[in-house]
């Protein structure tokens, strides 16, 4: 058993608890401004210019099966772009698009409306005469910066970018700078992971009990000791 905390990340917030660079007139704001949790890291980096879900933990294991490629766990992102997408961008991006360090894999990309999502701090401003629309677009990879680098690829470069999902995990009832904690269940044989909701934070209910489907390599046992790993910096 294993706790696991979702948090919805404003833009301009580091994902880790301290700021590296010591440029005082300027400091940014990070984790530690929202989560008193002690002893806790980021599974995995959020862009500090992009929004969304980061999940965090203590479980050391836990945070490996998180983060690892091998697990395969789906990232869904809703962008807006400068322009209106047409359906070739679409099939540019479901397909693969060829950046400087390879191709990526196939994704799914479709057309959303607006969500209903708070505004951001900083207003999106799209070049005079160009308007925006928005995709919501879920891939298997976590390259560097690598959904702007899609869209800009194919010619709607991206304005606003919020991590809906990783895996079914997803900002549903969260809002900016609100996280939520629950426990999860890892039995040896099966391939279900169950997430049980135990404490609420800044004012968020917790919410109903959820499963979450594994990757069938996430049912071995856990080990007795669990070594939180810290991430390499903010994204």
């Amino acid at each position: 058993m294993s706790d696991i905390y979702l948090f919805y990340k404003p833009f301009h917030v580091l994902s880790q608890f301290t700021d590296e660079r010591t440029d005082e007139e300027s400091p940014r704001t990070t984790l530690a401004e929202y989560l008193k949790v002690p002893n806790i890291y980021p599974a995995g980096r959020l862009d500090y210019d992009s929004e969304g879900l980061l999940l965090l933990t203590d479980d050391g294991e836990l945070q490996a099966r998180i983060t690892h490629p091998e697990y395969k766990l789906p990232k869904t992102y809703w962008v807006q772009v400068e322009g209106d997408i047409t359906d070739e961008a679409l099939t540019q991006l479901s397909t693969g698009v060829e950046l400087k360090d390879g191709r990526t894999r196939p994704a799914k990309a479709r057309r959303m409306d607006p969500p209903k999502v708070a505004e951001r701090s900083t207003p999106v401003k799209p070049r005079k005469g160009k308007g925006t629309s928005w995709l919501e677009l879920t891939i298997m990879e976590g390259r560097n910066r690598q959904v702007r680098r899609m869209t800009a690829h194919v010619g709607f470069p991206t304005l606003r970018l919020i991590r809906y999902a990783i895996g079914s995990w997803t900002l549903e009832g969260l809002k900016p700078g609100r996280w939520r904690q629950t426990t999860v269940h890892m039995p040896e044989q099966t391939q279900k992971v169950t997430l049980k909701p135990r404490k609420k934070g800044r004012g968020e209910h917790a919410g109903s009990k959820t499963t979450h489907k594994a990757h069938p390599k996430t049912a071995q046992p856990k080990s007795a000791h669990r070594t939180p790993r810290k991430p390499k910096g903010g994204r």
